[in-house]
């Protein structure tokens, strides 16, 4: 996790304003990769006390803009927001409990897939998600096999 001058400096190398919500939101983010608007607001709170959740909305918004942080959404869950930019990774979500992980990219280089193309699209990145189960949901699954979860239904996130 970077220190508080850390954030400052990156929002000043984005042209953007340092502002002791940006940071907070900031840090949250680094903190918990992953995280979902609600668990940003409650991060924000606890380290400014009250801040509105329309900011925090508005504050997330000009990271994602600014590419300080990226919004994803893996399909059945809310969107997420993490610091890690500037590479073509991917993601993988538990079917079990919706734990989300990074994956590296599959082949590489920008945009690791080649799709068939007919468009015209100047095509520069490519977003996948892998399913499947986390080493906790595997150990539980196995030691308990009626509670393995019907992989054609999407996860509890």
């Amino acid at each position: 996790m970077p220190a508080t001058h850390d954030y400052e400096h990156l929002l000043r190398g984005a042209s953007l304003r340092v502002t002791r919500p940006r940071v907070a939101v900031l840090a949250a983010v680094y903190d918990q990769p992953h995280a979902d608007t609600g668990s940003i607001l409650d991060a924000v709170r606890e380290r400014l006390g009250e801040v509105s959740q329309q900011a925090v909305y508005d504050v997330l918004g000009a990271l994602t803009d600014a590419g300080l942080v990226r919004r994803i959404h893996p399909p059945g869950s809310v969107a997420r927001y993490e610091s890690r930019v500037g590479d073509n990774h991917h993601h993988v979500v538990c079917r079990s409990c919706g734990a989300i992980e990074d994956v590296d990219c599959v082949v590489g280089a920008a945009p690791c897939l080649t799709a068939a193309d007919h468009t015209g699209y100047a095509i520069d990145e490519a977003e996948v998600v892998f399913h499947g189960l986390c080493p906790a949901c595997s150990a539980a699954a196995a030691s308990s096999p009626s509670t393995t979860p019907d992989p054609r239904e999407s996860p509890r996130v």
